[in-house]
């Protein structure tokens, strides 16, 4: 039998991102799922001011860098994310 672990949300809020490199990305800010299906979609990140990775990444007509769920590495006390999948 498979065990999954579940986080809430609101528990997400505020975490740091960083990459599978050790990158600082920023802070979470928001998660947008889909609708129809319920699934996950993207973790928009309020940008790192100190970083000069976060700098080079495309950011949203809010400002906020928009990374894809497959690229989530993994979620604890930061969220670590794939680097190869969000540039």
């Amino acid at each position: 039998m498979t065990t999954r672990k579940f986080a809430i949300a609101k528990q997400l809020g505020g975490k740091r991102v960083i990459t599978n490199k050790g990158e600082e990305v920023g802070r979470l800010s928001d998660i947008k799922i889909e609708e129809r299906s319920g699934e996950l979609d993207t973790f928009l990140v309020e940008p790192s001011e100190d970083s000069k990775f976060a700098q080079k990444l495309p950011r949203n007509e809010e400002e906020f860098i928009a990374i894809p769920f497959k690229a989530i590495f993994a979620v604890s006390d930061v969220i670590v994310v794939d680097e190869n999948l969000i540039k």
